[in-house]
């Protein structure tokens, strides 16, 4: 019985955490108004990012979406100081991790926020992954990063070759609210 309780637990916790995590957008509001034709999209392994992210969504009023990884990121797969996954994957030009569940439509959406954490001083292999699975044509893009001391470096230029036809801000690193701030009026 006690193995049972432990196990249902468990599954309520797993669900918790992946309630809202990849799929459809969550719709948000705020007292800055509804923005219903901007989305912020992010990803997140250490959920820095997620952070900014419903700062910048809770801020515009925006619908939100995370980028979930089909085979989720361990702490061994982020240990920089090995020849980790996330290594490997930022040495590997061609990665293209899988995303976990539906692809978000982007048909109602103008404006699409585009967050990660800076791996390397790029952003990760699974930015481009989204990127090539999704049409931007007419969509304006602003991409924000997280890191704990780089800026954006060449990420975001770099981004723009996978949505060509997107019409690209440039973006920034956001740590606290004055950048979420300044980031939103970037809209």
């Amino acid at each position: 019985m006690k193995q049972v309780k432990i196990l249902f637990a468990a599954a309520v916790l797993l669900g918790a955490a992946l309630s809202g995590a990849a799929g459809e957008p969550t719709a948000g509001t705020s007292a800055a108004g509804n923005a219903p034709n901007t989305l912020v999209v992010y990803f997140s392994c250490t959920n820095t990012t997620k952070g900014r992210a419903e700062a910048l969504q809770a801020r515009l009023g925006a619908d939100i979406y995370r980028i979930v990884p089909e085979v989720p990121y361990t702490a061994a797969d982020l240990d920089y100081t090995t020849d980790c996954r996330a290594n490997r994957e930022q040495k590997d030009a061609a990665a293209r991790p899988k995303i976990s569940g539906s692809a978000v439509q982007l048909e109602q959406y103008d404006v699409v926020y585009i967050g990660y954490p800076i791996w390397w001083g790029q952003a990760p292999q699974i930015i481009y992954t989204f990127l090539e699975s999704h049409n931007f044509a007419g969509k304006t893009v602003i991409p924000f990063c997280t890191s704990g001391g780089s800026g954006m470096g060449s990420s975001g230029t770099n981004l723009r070759r996978s949505a060509p036809q997107a019409v690209w801000k440039t973006g920034r690193r956001v740590s606290s609210g004055s950048d979420i701030d300044a980031l939103a009026a970037m809209r």
